[in-house]
């Protein structure tokens, strides 16, 4: 079997018997791609039958020479180890050449959030007075006041939002809906943005649902709001690297700092398991430990009185 014929039928199989959406199945496909193209580099012209587990071993230490990230490095192996594990079940190979490989060790590192200060300092610094500005103002408030990933911000619906009662239904990972709170004031600037920016523009056909629109009238992409939230970062001379995400680790983490319940704060973030609301903790943890170093009298100076 060539690889071509391989990569049909495991589309197909992801497709029809697995149920994955779009986004995945192009991951996985562009993973078992890359080592094809690998191959191609080392003139190793081998079917998938062949490849051996030294193959894709030097695949992954060639990605770690090109500089690509521990994560990406797993992230690609995995893909890998999904399509042998479907030719294994369909009896197009014997052996599954992945089984022995070790994912690359992840280094464990805490995400990236803002003080309040920050928080706060950024938020004020946007201006209201043009419509996109307070556009603009009304995104940052609500990524930060609710949570959201960037795909649920750009993907919420005129639909969705109970401003009055002050709750946004959310469409998260597997298309899960969950019910999260926004305070009055993001509430004011979203219905503001709602009743004196959004119908002065031109919404095309298609786009009539979404809350959040560009210049054009249609809806914002993921990549517009990463390159808004950068410059109305660096506008605000915060040094940090922000990005969207950094509001929701920043609003989960300002919540647990606050003595919320952790489950509590799983639910309002979408996370199927509480093990992945458990890193704010931690980062609470080294928060305030932080602190301690900096503020406590006995060791802010890096030795301790006689």
């Amino acid at each position: 079997m060539d690889w071509t014929t391989a990569l049909q039928r495991f589309d197909v199989y992801l497709r029809l018997e697995r149920s994955m959406s779009e986004h995945t199945l192009a991951a996985y496909t562009a993973d078992v791609e890359k080592f094809c193209q690998y191959l191609q580099l080392r003139n190793l012209e081998r079917p998938p039958q062949h490849v051996q587990s030294e193959d894709i071993l030097h695949f992954i230490y060639w990605l770690s020479d090109l500089g690509l990230e521990a994560s990406s490095q797993a992230r690609i192996l995995s893909g890998l180890r999904a399509f042998y594990r479907f030719l294994v079940l369909e009896d197009y190979v014997e052996n599954n050449p992945t089984e022995p490989l070790e994912m690359p060790r992840l280094r464990g590192h805490l995400p990236q959030v803002l003080s309040i200060g920050e928080v706060q300092h950024l938020l004020t610094s946007i201006s209201t007075e043009t419509p996109l500005d307070l556009r603009n103002r009304a995104i940052v408030e609500t990524l930060y006041a609710c949570g959201l990933r960037v795909s649920e911000l750009v993907n919420l619906r005129c639909a969705d939002l109970s401003l009055a009662a002050g709750f946004l239904k959310v469409r998260g990972k597997g298309r899960k809906e969950r019910f999260v709170p926004i305070g009055p004031e993001p509430a004011r600037l979203l219905q503001r943005y709602l009743d004196e920016v959004r119908p002065m523009l031109p919404i095309q056909s298609g786009h009539e649902a979404f809350v959040f629109l560009n210049r054009r009238g249609k809806r914002m992409s993921r990549v517009m709001i990463f390159l808004l939230i950068k410059k109305l970062a660096q506008q605000a001379g915060i040094s940090k690297k922000v990005s969207p995400h950094t509001f929701r680790h920043s609003f989960a983490t300002h919540l647990i700092e606050g003595g919320a319940d952790l489950k509590a704060v799983q639910d309002m973030l979408g996370h199927e398991s509480i093990t992945t609301t458990e890193i704010y903790t931690h980062l609470d943890a080294e928060y305030l430990k932080e602190t301690i170093y900096l503020y406590h009298p006995r060791l802010r100076f890096g030795r301790r009185e006689e």
